[in-house]
């Protein structure tokens, strides 16, 4: 709750801080997820899914500005062996905080911090054609991560981007967490709209 709270503070200092001048814009954003679980973790292999959201661009000048963003994102991993197969499908509330440098016009390079909120965790598997999907306790209910990307924005709006999200928590919250640490790992293809 604490790093909750410095994120937004910090979200709040950068809002006050800049100048009347600065360009700022809304949108939309959506695409593809190829989300694993990294750690004490073995044999299991990325599973796609899907994020979309919102986002905000305040641009201080040409060259520097901060966009935070809150998106759905559907995650986890996934099993196969000897025809079972075993999802694990981990849909988080993600907030990133990016900052955005624009080398040359169009092009960005970013990175920041992402704060997620866990708000569905369910264990998919299926054998011979039946299937059976259950809860799964002992997660962890808040992420955090760090997220690194290119992207591209047209003067018409349209942007487009890739983003890699290394997760810095251990999401495992049950008895044996302190030796078996497992962390999100989500590379992330987006295409969106600046309005």
């Amino acid at each position: 709750m604490k790093k909750l709270i410095l994120c937004a503070a910090l979200t709040a200092f950068v809002f006050n801080s800049t100048n009347a001048q600065m360009d700022v814009s809304f949108g939309v954003k959506g695409g593809v997820n190829f989300a694993n679980l990294n750690g004490d973790i073995e044999d299991n292999d990325m599973k796609v899914g899907f994020h979309v959201g919102g986002v905000a661009e305040i641009m201080f000048n040409e060259k520097m500005g901060f966009q935070p963003e809150i998106l759905y994102s559907s995650q986890g991993t996934k099993f196969e062996e000897g025809g079972a197969k075993l999802k694990y499908n981990l849909d988080y509330i993600n907030v990133p905080l990016m900052a955005k440098f624009y080398p040359t016009k169009g092009f960005n390079i970013e990175a920041g911090p992402q704060v997620g909120f866990l708000v569905s965790s369910k264990a998919k598997y299926e054998f011979n054609g039946d299937s059976e999907t259950t809860d799964i306790e002992d997660l962890k209910s808040i992420d955090f991560g760090l997220n690194f990307g290119l992207g591209y924005k047209m003067d018409n709006g349209l942007n487009f981007g890739a983003r890699y999200n290394l997760g810095l928590s251990n999401v495992n919250d049950a008895d044996n967490s302190d030796d078996f640490k497992v962390s999100n790992g989500v590379i992330q293809v987006s295409v969106g709209f600046m309005f």
